[in-house]
């Protein structure tokens, strides 16, 4: 099972990126995708997160407002559109499968599968 995360990259505080995260075919059953990053010296924090079968959505509270997850069932894919960058929002982004649970999980460990990451810095 292979995720594969893209879009990262510099920009400046206000500006905008869209990431992409795909998931290999042979996960068959998604139960949600989520978002998480990990900035120098930090832990690896959650971002957003959505429910594969209802859509749901859930944010932490320094994104939320700003950032848009959404997913295409059908590619497999989940995207996190990041607007109002901020300089406190550098970090390595990874995208994040769950097969096993219900709704979507803003824990770390309810994830079996995890993409390589994906650079995003946001210059003041």
């Amino acid at each position: 099972v292979q995720l594969q995360a893209s879009g990262g990259g510099l920009v400046q505080s206000g500006g905008s990126l869209r990431l992409s995260c795909a998931a290999s075919t042979r996960i068959f059953s998604i139960a949600s995708m989520g978002w998480f990053r990990q900035a120098p010296a930090m832990e690896r924090e959650f971002v957003a997160a959505i429910s594969w079968n209802s859509g749901n959505t859930g944010y932490s509270d320094s994104v939320k407002g700003r950032f848009t997850i959404s997913r295409d069932n059908a590619k497999n894919m989940v995207f996190l559109q990041m607007n109002g960058l901020k300089p406190e929002d550098t970090g390595v982004y990874y995208c994040a499968a769950d097969t096993y649970g219900v709704g979507f999980s803003r824990s770390l460990s309810s994830y079996e599968y995890w993409g390589q990451g994906t650079l995003v810095t946001v210059s003041s």
